[in-house]
């Protein structure tokens, strides 16, 4: 009995063994998607994408999905270019950016994300009244070359002013968005051209006027603020699995539009969750009004903000070709699938 109960004990330690060694191996076949998002309402996809685990229904058991939460644009190309991201909601400055730096190689934007979301809040006792007013007026952005600090600069230029630092009379001061509200507060600045939720914020609690919501300055009231970006190598080696995470965001992106108040729910629940602080109800609700939840990568706008910054000098001293920085082809090839309307690519407004 004893013999037996051995070769019964061996058997059943032999058995458990291969049952490890083929949940660790079926574990190593897993793909591994590294996604990013940023910690804000513009990202609302990859916000409550990794909130409720849509992407990871979506892909399969046969993909894991590592997060990763970014804070700024560049960091976030510079952890693509280092092979530690696939794939990731980002900004078209640091797209332009990370395209011209990689020649043209490193990535591919896939899909829009949202539009809108940008504008300019003056103090109300600042003065301005109208657009002439900006004569000699300190105006802050979030960072110096960023999104907004370029389209405060082609803005400005497109009205006849030229900035201080080449010989003109308005000073764009680049802030951390925290710091703008504290000078905004302080009477230090006159204004910021900045993005949701700071833009609610300067309203809400520094008091501001709002001068110009950005939809404003663009054809139909659309611009981009976020897309989705593909590194090249994911997206050559595994089209299969950009097709299913473009299918995720095309759905997720039509739940959000069809159940506000729940996603709204979510998004700022997780957004405490990466950031410690929840947005305060009145600010998410003041700053989602001038956000559209969308596919779209409104091609346009962004050749037009490529312009203002070749323009001000960020890219360089020859004119960038962009022509390749669109990849929609899955993305045109998901929404006919769906019934939807495919995407246009404007490249002739550059």
């Amino acid at each position: 009995m004893k013999y037996t109960a051995r070769i019964l004990l061996t058997g059943l330690a032999i058995g458990l063994l291969f049952l490890g060694l083929g949940e660790a191996i079926a574990q190593d076949s897993k793909t591994t998607i590294r996604a990013g998002h940023f910690p804000n309402i513009t990202h609302t996809q990859g916000v409550i994408g990794q909130a409720n685990k849509w992407f990871e229904k979506a892909l399969g058991e046969n993909t894991k999905i590592d997060w990763k939460i970014f804070n700024a644009g560049p960091s976030a190309i510079e952890a693509l270019f280092a092979g530690e991201l696939d794939i990731t909601y980002i900004g078209p400055n640091p797209a332009i950016n990370g395209y011209i730096k990689s020649k043209g190689e490193a990535l591919r934007i896939v899909s829009g994300a949202s539009s809108g979301g940008a504008g300019l809040v003056v103090r109300k006792d600042s003065g301005i009244e109208t657009i002439k007013d900006f004569d000699g007026k300190k105006i802050a952005s979030p960072q110096l070359g960023n999104t907004q600090d370029v389209a405060l600069r082609g803005w400005l230029k497109d009205n006849g002013f030229t900035v201080k630092e080449k010989g003109g009379t308005v000073k764009v001061i680049p802030l951390a968005n925290p710091d703008q509200l504290t000078l905004f507060l302080k009477k230090e600045i006159d204004g910021a051209w900045t993005v949701e939720p700071w833009v609610s914020r300067l309203l809400l609690e520094g008091g501001g006027k709002l001068f110009l919501d950005e939809r404003e300055i663009w054809p139909d009231g659309k611009f981009v603020t976020t897309h989705i970006v593909v590194s090249s190598k994911f997206l050559k080696k595994h089209p299969d699995l950009v097709k299913k995470w473009i299918t995720a965001h095309v759905e997720l992106t039509d739940w959000i539009n069809k159940s506000p108040e729940e996603a709204k729910k979510i998004l700022n629940e997780e957004i405490k969750r990466e950031t410690g602080k929840a947005l305060p109800q009145n600010v998410l609700d003041e700053s989602l009004k001038r956000i559209d939840i969308t596919y779209d990568p409104i091609t346009s706008s962004l050749f037009k903000s490529a312009r203002w910054a070749f323009e001000q000098g960020f890219l360089g001293s020859k004119q960038p070709d962009l022509s390749n920085i669109y990849d929609l082809t899955i993305l045109n090839e998901v929404l006919r699938e769906k019934g939807l309307q495919p995407v246009k690519l404007e490249v002739s407004k550059q």
